[in-house]
């Protein structure tokens, strides 16, 4: 069983429309990137593919030309086999042997134009190394890294100190509007988390408290 959030529709400089669609299988949220007349589309984090999204793609006139990848986990990739079964799109991601089909590889601020969308991509490891985050006008795609209210889980403790550094200095600066498409749970604004997520205001309390305790000795 699967639903569909509400459309939203950016004008900021590139007119797009971004449909959300959230599968109780994985609990991932995948995200279709489009215009406003169909033709070529952008998917990213194709978790689930179910027959709604589908119809969605269908009832839009979407044809799927790229997928960008947040990162490996199964949970945003495992709809691949079946979306590649359909449609014959471009992948991209961090780690392309992390892969069994053909990937195109994407670095840290590498700028692509796709399907008349400028996408540009932002290396935010510490959940993962392979962790990519994919700005698209006003619109932030963070996959696990960055999600409403909270921030990814990591392996250990220097894993998360370079997660909450990689928050603050990419993901934190960018301007306060812009919309936060996470991988997985509510949609949100870049500020929204600055004021509110819990994760980030304990770590930045704990971090004030270390760098007393440094000055003190």
């Amino acid at each position: 069983m699967a639903r569909l959030f509400q459309v939203f529709e950016l004008s900021g400089g590139e007119n797009m429309k971004i449909f959300p669609h959230f599968s109780v299988v994985g609990f991932c949220n995948s995200y279709i990137v489009g215009g406003e007349k169909g033709g070529g589309c952008i998917m990213i984090d194709p978790g689930h593919i179910d027959e709604e999204l589908i119809s969605l793609l269908v009832s839009n006139k979407y044809n799927v030309e790229a997928v960008f990848l947040t990162h490996c986990h199964e949970a945003h990739v495992a709809g691949m086999g079946t979306l590649r079964k359909i449609y014959s799109p471009a992948v991209y991601a961090a780690n392309p042997v992390s892969y069994d089909y053909p990937v195109n590889p994407v670095k840290d601020n590498d700028t692509l134009s796709i399907c008349g969308f400028t996408v540009k991509a932002i290396h935010v490891p510490g959940h993962s190394l392979d962790s990519m985050a994919y700005l698209i006008d006003h619109a932030i795609f963070s996959g696990d890294t960055l999600e409403g209210g909270r921030i990814a889980a990591s392996n250990g403790f220097m894993e998360q100190e370079l997660l909450i550094n990689t928050i603050e200095e990419r993901l934190m600066v960018l301007d306060e509007n812009f919309l936060l498409f996470p991988g997985h749970g509510s949609i949100s604004k870049i500020r929204i988390e600055r004021m509110f997520n819990q994760d980030l205001l304990k770590l930045r309390t704990i971090e004030r408290a270390r760098s007393m305790w440094r000055e003190d000795e």
